[in-house]
């Protein structure tokens, strides 16, 4: 093993930056760190702690290298996670930055692509929605966005999930009867279709309202999603009363139900008189784990709340959870001007100055509130505890359930990995494969697999299962990645026979196969388990948690297999068969099918009639028609 100082000025931009290389350890020598230390430099920049297989474990930044590095290798280096953690190294990385801002982006982006073991990892990469108001329109669309902003209109948000814009968009449909359908279908609608019915739109499409009163109703729309009910209602309140003047009763009582209804909207969403946009963040850890719990704020709205459980390291305070999630999760999503947070986090006023940066405004981070922002903050924490407990239980649950399932297949340790293959296809139509993994907490989503089965006899279950098992294993084998200890397959005794041998094909025979044969009347609770390993056929009790566990993989790959399967079978039947003939372009497709109404008119005309079509030579009338009838 060996040390590496790689010291050079950070790259101008970030992606060049992150190509900075490492040399693989020498085998043999021994890292040590008071020769290395004498190469450091006080410069700032980003350094990364690597073990003895050449795996990132740490990424930090520092203000001067030498200094932060060092402390590292001080006698009392600190926590029982950093001692751990530096009895693993065998190698130093660095990369010099001009500025720690540059490094705090470099470090964020290291983070993200390396996800070492001992830091507290973010994993949220998605975007978030937001509400759009098609304002360049004459009749303008209020809808559901997420991604980039790029179309001209009005952007409210970002909402905390896609529920709380649907909720939203609820409401206002009901205050103001804004559309929200789709343009394609608005502009070739003749006649009021059911949201009008239900007094749930003004029917602008057929022009039962005019331009300048619909614009009206936007404009109240846009004010409430903004915070502004109270000017709403003030409007409301002298229009009602105008109404009741000139004796239009029927308007004033309408007028007088809006008005309630946005009252009631007020009291459950109003949360500050407008003081901007405001984030407010606490952090709750237990067990092992922790949970940030983010209130979005905006204009005075509260547009919901969302939990994140970021993988925590041990020994992590809540205050190394709060600074990792705000520099993480606000370096990837949209800034607000203010983040309210639970305790104080480390290098406060470095981390807002590259927010501002990245934001394009003033970012203002503050602890140690009072009054309202106080019990934000409270509340916030509240629902962390909360939301972290429930997580905990159904660990729980999990972990006994787990326990039964080890004692049943007498394996000497829990199972880490678990997977389960099904079968799905439609009279052998669009065959589908799927493959779902389980690990300690649950299921591993981002591990599903599926395979679409060709080259085998339509409807031939064997052929299909033997063809996933040998792909999945063959590429994980090649790939050099983690084998299964358990391997669920949802079948007879005829499926488990083809598992048992692609796995001794495979030499992979330490893999236990359970097989999990439906009953006669296939209810739930009536499984016959196979069990390779012992060559037992178990039915377990209905109420056995290890059986539980078991219907819950199985169920998960069912259901995997399934989606799979229609998705496929759709997109076959939207496939011409002309799609198949190379030279035909979708243009003379059109044309052919057009012009004979149909496959099936096109498939009985002779090659005379096909070069009868405008556009279609002599030559390709001849391909077509042999395509036909070869067929």
């Amino acid at each position: 093993m060996t040390h590496q100082d790689q010291q050079t000025t950070a790259p101008d931009s970030e992606a060049a930056a992150l190509e900075s290389t490492q040399a693989t350890p020498v085998e043999g020598e021994v890292f040590d760190p008071v020769a290395f230390m004498k190469t450091v430099t006080h410069r700032p920049g980003v350094y990364q702690m690597i073990n003895s297989a050449g795996d990132t474990i740490y990424v930090g930044k520092a203000g001067n290298l030498r200094k932060r590095v060092g402390s590292y290798f001080q006698k009392d280096p600190g926590s029982v996670k950093t001692r751990i953690m530096v009895a693993q190294i065998a190698n130093v990385q660095l990369t010099v930055t001009s500025n720690e801002i540059e490094a705090l982006l470099l470090e964020n982006n290291l983070i993200k692509e390396k996800r070492p073991r001992y830091n507290i990892l973010l994993r949220d990469d998605k975007s978030y929605p937001f509400l759009f108001v098609s304002t360049e329109d004459d009749y303008p669309r209020i809808s559901y966005r997420r991604g980039a902003r790029k179309q001209a209109g009005k952007y409210i948000g970002p909402y905390p999930h896609a529920g709380a814009v649907k909720k939203t968009l609820r409401y206002i449909q009901k205050l103001f009867k804004v559309r929200q359908c789709e343009d394609s279908y608005f502009s070739n609608r003749s006649r009021p279709c059911l949201q009008h019915q239900i007094n749930r739109c003004t029917a602008p499409c057929v022009e039962l309202i005019d331009q300048a009163a619909y614009k009206l109703d936007v404009e109240m729309s846009i004010k409430v999603l903004e915070g502004k009910t109270s000017e709403v209602v003030e409007s409301l309140v002298a229009e009602m009363e105008a109404a009741s003047g000139r004796l239009e009763f029927e308007r004033a009582g309408r007028l007088r139900d809006q008005i309630k209804d946005l009252k009631a909207v007020n009291q459950t969403q109003y949360v500050e008189n407008g003081r901007g946009d405001i984030d407010v963040l606490a952090a709750y850890l237990k067990g092992g784990i922790s949970c940030v719990q983010v209130f979005f704020i905006r204009n005075g709205v509260n547009l919901g709340n969302k939990a994140f459980y970021p993988s925590t390291p041990e020994g992590a305070s809540a205050q190394e959870v709060m600074t990792s999630f705000v520099q993480q999760f606000y370096l990837q999503h949209e800034v607000p001007r203010r983040l309210v947070v639970q305790c104080e986090i480390d290098e406060r006023d470095l981390i807002q100055q590259a927010l501002t940066i990245r934001a394009g405004h003033n970012v203002e981070i503050v602890t140690n509130v009072r009054g309202d922002q106080r019990r934000w903050v409270d509340n916030a924490l509240e629902n962390a505890k909360i939301a972290l407990e429930s997580r905990l239980a159904s660990r729980s649950g999990m972990a006994e359930r787990q326990e039964k399932l080890r004692l049943l297949l007498q394996l000497d340790d829990l199972p880490k990995r678990m997977e389960c293959f099904d079968i799905s296809h439609l009279s052998g139509e669009a065959t589908i494969a799927s493959c779902v993994v389980f690990g300690v907490e649950g299921a591993i989503k981002a591990e599903y697999r599926r395979f679409q089965i060709k080259d085998i006899t339509p409807g031939d279950d064997y052929a299909a299962m033997r063809q996933a098992l040998s792909r999945r294993y063959t590429r994980l084998l090649k790939e050099n990645q983690r084998i299964p200890e358990v391997l669920f397959i949802d079948g007879g005794k005829g499926q488990v026979a083809v598992a048992q041998q692609v796995m001794e094909d495979l030499q992979l025979e330490d893999v236990d196969i359970v097989g999990v044969s439906k009953g006669p009347e296939r209810r739930p609770g009536e499984e016959t388990l196979l069990l390779v390993r012992t060559g037992e056929e178990i039915q377990m009790k209905h109420d056995s948690p290890a059986l539980h566990l078991i219907q819950q993989i199985r169920d998960e790959a069912h259901r995997y297999a399934v989606s799979g399967h229609r998705a496929s079978r759709a997109k076959n039947r939207r496939k011409s068969v002309l799609e198949e003939l190379p030279g035909l372009g979708p243009k003379r497709r059109k044309v052919l099918l057009t012009h004979f109404g149909g496959i099936k008119a096109l498939q009985n005309a002779s090659v005379e009639d096909i070069a009868n079509v405008p556009g279609v030579s002599q030559q390709l009338a001849q391909l077509v028609y042999d395509f036909f009838h070869e067929q």
